[in-house]
Formats: C-alpha cells, sequence, structure tokens
C-alpha cells in the first residue's frame, strides 16, 4: 500500500506550489517510481483538495493506476475559524478534503495487444474453440460463468480462485490442443489458483462505514503542538499552542485504510511523512511500515512519535 499525503498546491511546505498547476509535474517523478515497484495487487490512497487530485488524476491514470473511489473527509462547521465574510469569498466555505483509492489496473499482454482482465477472460477462452456455455459446465453451474466472469458489460466479477482453477483446468484440457498453455500470464504454463487470487489487492469490509468520514480536525492529545517541542523550520513556526504540523491526519483514518487493504505483513510506504502517521498505524497494526521526510523538524518529531511504540 502507498499513502500519499504530498504536496497540495497551496503552498503549504517548502516546495509546495502555491498553486495546483505544477503538481503533475511535482509528483511526476514519485508516480513514476511508484509504479515501479508496485505489483499489481497495490493500492494507493491519495491525499489531496479536489482540485489538486483533478489535476494529478490524468498522470496517475497514465500510469496504470485505476481509479476505485473517493473518500471525503468531512471536517465539519468547527473548521471554519470565526465568522466568514461570503461577499469576500464568495463561495461556499470549505470543510472538506479528499483520499482517493486506487489500484493497479490489471491488464494482460496477448499477440493482440494489452488487454484489461475482463477481456483477456473471453479472449483466453474464445482461443480454445470452446462454446461459451463449456464455461459453465467448467464451473458446475448453470450459466453463472458465462454471465459473470466471460461476459464483456458492466455485470463482469473477478472470478474466484476457486472457479479461476476451474476455468484454467477445463480450458487446458478441452481446448484445442495448438493453442497451449491457456491463461498464462508467462507462456509458459496455466496461471494457478493462488496466483491469480494474488494479482486482486486485499479487502477487509467494516460494515457502516461510508465513504464519508465525519470527524473534526485534530485536536487534544494526539495533535502535535507547538508547546514544549524544538523550533520548528521557517516555513511554519508554530505559536505555544499552535499546531505543528499544518495538516496532520487522524490516526483513525489510516488504521481504517491500512485495516481495508493489507494483511499483516504487508508493506505501508508513506513517501511524504510528516509526523509519519501512516508508518505509526501501520506498526500498531502489524505492518512493516516505511517513511520519507525531507523537513528535519517533522522527521526528528516522526522519529520521537515511532519509538513510542513497542
Amino acid at each position: 500500500m502507498i499513502v500519499s499525503d504530498g504536496a497540495y498546491g497551496v503552498g503549504g511546505f517548502p516546495g509546495d506550489p502555491r498553486t495546483a498547476d505544477g503538481l503533475a509535474d511535482w509528483y511526476a517523478p514519485h508516480v513514476k517510481a511508484w509504479t515501479k515497484h508496485a505489483d499489481l495487487a497495490s493500492t494507493l490512497w491519495f491525499w489531496n483538495t479536489e482540485l489538486g487530485w483533478a489535476t494529478v488524476h490524468p498522470l496517475l491514470a497514465e500510469h496504470g493506476w485505476e481509479y476505485v473511489q473517493t473518500i471525503v473527509w468531512d471536517k465539519g462547521i468547527a473548521h471554519i475559524a470565526g465568522n466568514v465574510n461570503g461577499d469576500t469569498i464568495r463561495r461556499f466555505p470549505t470543510v472538506t478534503e479528499i483520499c482517493v483509492f486506487y489500484r493497479r489496473r490489471l491488464e494482460f499482454p496477448t499477440p493482440d495487444g494489452v488487454m484489461a482482465a475482463k477481456e483477456w477472460l473471453r479472449y483466453e477462452w474464445q482461443r480454445t474453440g470452446l462454446p461459451l456455455r463449456a464455461a459453465n459446465e467448467a464451473c458446475g453451474v448453470a450459466d453463472a460463468a458465462t454471465r459473470k466472469y466471460l461476459t464483456q458489460d458492466w455485470l463482469w466479477y473477478f472470478p474466484p480462485a476457486e472457479m479461476m482453477g476451474r476455468l484454467v483446468a477445463y480450458a487446458n484440457e478441452h481446448g484445442d490442443p495448438d493453442g497451449l498453455p491457456y491463461y498464462s500470464l508467462n507462456g509458459r504454463r496455466p496461471v494457478i489458483s493462488d496466483e491469480w487470487e494474488a494479482l486482486r489487492h486485499v479487502w477487509s469490509h467494516r460494515h457502516g462505514v461510508t465513504n464519508v468520514w465525519t470527524e473534526p480536525p485534530l485536536n487534544g492529545a494526539e495533535r502535535y503542538k507547538g508547546n514544549g517541542v524544538r523550533s520548528a523550520p521557517r516555513v511554519h513556526r508554530p505559536g505555544r499552542n499552535a499546531a505543528v504540523h499544518l495538516n496532520q491526519k487522524p490516526l483513525e483514518f489510516m488504521r481504517r485504510i491500512i485495516e481495508a487493504a493489507t494483511l499483516p505483513g504487508d508493506v505501508v510506504w508513506e513517501p511524504f511523512g510528516g509526523l509519519c502517521t501512516a508508518a505509526y498505524a501501520a506498526a500498531e497494526l502489524g505492518r512493516c511500515g516505511y517513511s520519507a521526510e525531507q523537513v528535519e523538524h517533522f522527521a526528528d518529531l516522526a522519529a520521537e512519535r515511532l519509538a513510542t511504540l513497542r
């Protein structure tokens, strides 16, 4: 998993562009690296403003990251400091931030070009020379295989490992021998059930959690304040009780993301660490968290924070 909480295009830290116009260039080397090192089961959780995300989305799509959904952090009316002069700002006050969920686009090379998983499943079955209805016999169902796994419309389902194993075995046993192997990831042998299952990211559903997370901005013990900490970098010198980091994320949000889309032992990469909230949550939950932070003050505070964990 990659948890990105980098530039927003608001001039919030050294190097953050003042507007969203330069965000795609800012993120380009990072997205290139993420794409190179991610596997097909990797997920990306991209924190930003609505405009910042919209600016970077084409870059992510170009590098094979598939949009899943947008999560909205509703900070509530208390996020507005004092009264707002509507005639001056001439818009509704903003109390939201977003986290956009991406996964790797599942594609396979074929002699006829690269195909998405949905197309590839039907393409490989057609290569066998078998009728589509034979897929139902392979899976031991009346019509679910053709209706779910080989369809090309919006009703398509990713075949579970057991059903994929049956499709693969039937295709390679009964299909045209001249086309062997069928459903191969490497061109040498058919895919096995465990390999197929590993192509899909983990998902642990929690009932009652939607894509709108209502939580006020951090305050209290979890929020790092200026009181009692070393001098902050020139860009942001907190007062005695001011927040050290302008946009510290709640630990609960990071726990929610990590529990949903990783398993114990999985790697969580936080390329723009700040106070390393994702790495902290990852360690709490038995994942392998890694972070980077260039601002020395934030890095020092994050190291102290992480050191409090067993």
